[in-house]
């Protein structure tokens, strides 16, 4: 299989996008990344070339049709990409789908169907499926030949321990598919991948990785697979987000409900749009602002958001029987000096001791020599992992391979 993948990220009014050169033999190499924001609004492309070169920056006609949105977006970007062919030409697309469900644990091919199986798991992820469908669907009738490849962020977690996975309900609600999923699982699996060119032998150890974002999550790995993750049924749980709350008591749900006569879907609204560090701060979901402001109810939400972590790690490193080293990633893991001093500091119990320079100076290794659980900054690429899939997933399925 030789030529291009573009891998898709799509969100309600943006679709982030990466094109990968693939050739037999080799691992994917990205030519070009980009987004397309502000899709219903006021939409603009905006690309970079493999080298992070300025490559586009290009404002699209509106489309005032919701439905139609993500299709003219992606109409708009097929048409770019035929203007700027980047070593070869498109055979595939790569979607990131959050949801899975208990059906799908690999990446998969669109087939008939896939789209309706996944499009009953909206529920569970309703921030994200539609969307990560709606992409789908707009390349079915752009470009129906080009093949498609769905890959999961549930699906590193799919071979956890029962005990992992299960949720104390009755027994036939456990098999209705009412379980722990996990999420963020493509981040989880890149870092994993990642971990013997940082760690050596120690790879293969007690290891917790805290992707920490607008979404966030730890998750434990033993010998560099999933044993148990902070995110559950769907991704609300777990961590204090940027907008969402983490654990709840599910009482304050019924409480919610019953008492305050709100309906589901405010219910819903609330836990998954306006609660978090949006929520307890009033102010941003942002790190960046919170950390900037002097408010207190911005430092009240920074101490809640370290808290939480600080609590999990604990959870985890219990559920691994110890822990050997702690990874930061994503957007607050790889940028936050301050959140990673915090967690470190509220760790030392275990035996890890920060390096205050070396993270400071956002360093790869930031413990001391000697600590007994090293911390580490390892930059997350789901994108890489999602084109790479789906090479494994399609070869052989192109001449010439």
């Amino acid at each position: 299989m030789k030529g291009n993948i573009l891998v898709i990220n799509a969100g309600s009014s943006s679709v982030k996008f990466a094109s990968f050169q693939v050739a037999p033999g080799k691992a994917p190499l990205r030519c070009l990344h980009g987004l397309i924001e502000g899709i219903g609004t006021a939409p603009h492309l905006q690309a970079w070339a493999h080298e992070d070169e300025p490559a586009e920056s290009l404002d699209l006609p509106l489309c005032k049709d919701p439905a139609l949105g993500h299709q003219v977006a992606l109409q708009t970007l097929l048409s770019w990409l035929r203007e700027h062919p980047t070593q070869g030409p498109l055979i595939a697309a790569a979607h990131r789908v959050v949801h899975g469900g208990t059906r799908f644990t690999a990446p998969t091919v669109l087939g008939p169907g896939v789209l309706e199986h996944l499009e009953a798991l909206t529920p569970l992820a309703p921030l994200h499926q539609p969307h990560n469908l709606a992409a789908m669907r707009a390349l079915m009738v752009l470009q129906p030949e080009l093949a498609q490849v769905a890959c999961f962020d549930t699906a590193f977690h799919a071979r956890q321990a029962w005990v992992a996975q299960a949720y104390a309900l009755p027994r036939h609600i456990s098999l209705a598919g009412v379980k722990r999923y996990g999420f963020h699982g493509l981040s989880y699996e890149y870092i994993a991948s990642m971990l013997p060119r940082h760690l050596g032998e120690a790879a293969s150890g007690r290891v917790v990785v805290a992707h920490l974002g607008n979404g966030a999550s730890l998750c434990a790995l033993k010998d560099r697979q999933s044993v148990a993750s902070t995110m559950g049924f769907t991704a609300l749980e777990g961590l204090m987000m940027g907008t969402r709350c983490g654990h709840l008591d599910p009482g304050v749900v019924l409480h919610l409900m019953q008492q305050r006569g709100m309906s589901a879907q405010e219910v819903q609204d609330m836990l998954y749009k306006a609660s978090g560090l949006l929520g307890v701060s009033g102010i941003s979901s942002d790190m960046r602002t919170l950390e900037a402001s002097e408010h207190p109810d911005a430092h009240a939400a920074i101490d809640l958001f370290v808290h939480h972590i600080k609590r999990e790690l604990g959870a985890l490193a219990a559920a691994l029987g110890g822990l050997d080293a702690l990874v930061f990633t994503a957007g607050i893991g790889e940028h936050s000096a301050m959140v990673r001093e915090r967690v470190c500091q509220g760790a030392r119990w275990l035996g890890l001791h920060l390096d205050a320079p070396a993270n400071q100076a956002h360093a790869t290794r930031i413990s001391v020599d000697g600590s007994a659980v090293s911390a580490w900054v390892i930059p997350t690429n789901e994108e890489w992992m999602i084109a790479r899939h789906a090479q494994i997933t399609l070869n052989g399925s192109f001449s010439g391979v």
